[in-house]
């Protein structure tokens, strides 16, 4: 490939991979409070579906942007509800979200169908960064979500390993009865971390629908918030692994809308197989990593919290 070729492409890739990036952290941080979510899907496609909606009547991209966090924020309160305050089944209750989410926007989203946005987030270029080579206009000619998602990776990094909040927030997701006993309200905690997961599963599908691909379709994110799921378990539960992991699908996500654009002769269904493929092959190498390295999940992971009478 020529440099003309290469360098869109990843650039491309970068806005792919900030699709998967936001809800892998999001999920990251939720797990690492104990609380399994399987419904990111499910939030995606609710804050695509907002957010698509808002940009579009409000000709305003970065209020659907807002909408579609909100709206996977709350999406996210039910599954805290069922898992933290009901003590139910989080796998059961996670999987009744991504089905909710993806019978709510067939439903409502009908009329919507194959509308584009006349007004999509737009990027722009970060001075002097822009002129690095190669670098620069691969990774500083992005738009304002793509550079807070550089921002929020290592904001979130610190957080979690070098502040008082990451380290409560992993003490309740390792032993959530001694954080307890040391005074950190493990409800607060995990609804918060919960909430916050939420957030970005929203902001990952309307990036998608407001910025990346400015229309809408019936199940438009296509599985992306599974591979997200899958992420978590590649990123090994720590942020910057997750942008290694969330970059290097989109890449094969952009590369996949390369290849048909150049009109290969590779049959368009091996290419929209690619990503789960590449998602299945990355499961199986990460869960012989975790298990070599001795690596393992939080270890209150999906386990509700009964505080103890005093």
């Amino acid at each position: 490939m020529s440099h003309d070729i290469v360098i869109p492409l990843l650039s491309n890739a970068i806005k792919a991979g900030t699709i998967l990036l936001l809800p892998t952290i999001g999920e990251i941080f939720s797990e690492r409070a104990g609380i399994l979510n399987l419904g990111v899907e499910g939030m995606m496609l609710i804050g695509a579906f907002f957010g698509f909606i808002v940009a579009k009547l409000t000709n305003n991209p970065y209020y659907g942007i807002i909408a579609g966090m909100a709206a996977g924020g709350i999406a996210s309160l039910i599954h805290a509800f069922v898992c933290i305050t009901l003590k139910g089944n989080q796998i059961v209750s996670g999987l009744a979200l991504t089905i909710f989410g993806a019978g709510f926007t067939t439903f409502y989203g009908q009329k919507w169908i194959n509308m584009n946005l006349s007004n999509p987030l737009k990027g722009f270029a970060i001075p002097v960064l822009e002129k690095i080579p190669v670098i620069g206009p691969i990774l500083f000619m992005q738009d304002l979500i793509v550079y807070l998602s550089y921002i929020l990776t290592i904001a979130l990094w610190i957080i979690l390993y070098k502040t008082t909040i990451g380290l409560n927030l992993r003490a309740v997701g390792e032993n959530a009865k001694a954080a307890n006993s040391m005074g950190i309200s493990v409800s607060k905690t995990r609804y918060f971390w919960t909430f916050f997961g939420g957030l970005m599963a929203g902001a990952g599908g309307a990036y998608l629908t407001v910025a990346y691909a400015p229309f809408w379709l019936d199940s438009i994110t296509a599985g992306r918030g599974w591979i997200a799921v899958a992420l978590v378990i590649f990123a090994m539960w720590d942020p910057i692994k997750a942008v290694i992991g969330s970059y290097l699908f989109g890449s094969i996500n952009a590369l996949q809308f390369q290849l048909q654009a150049s009109g290969t002769s590779i049959p368009s269904a091996i290419l929209n197989m690619l990503p789960y493929l590449v998602t299945f092959i990355v499961i199986v190498i990460s869960s012989i990593i975790v298990k070599t390295k001795h690596i393992r999940p939080p270890k209150e992971l999906g386990i509700p919290y009964f505080r103890e009478e005093k």
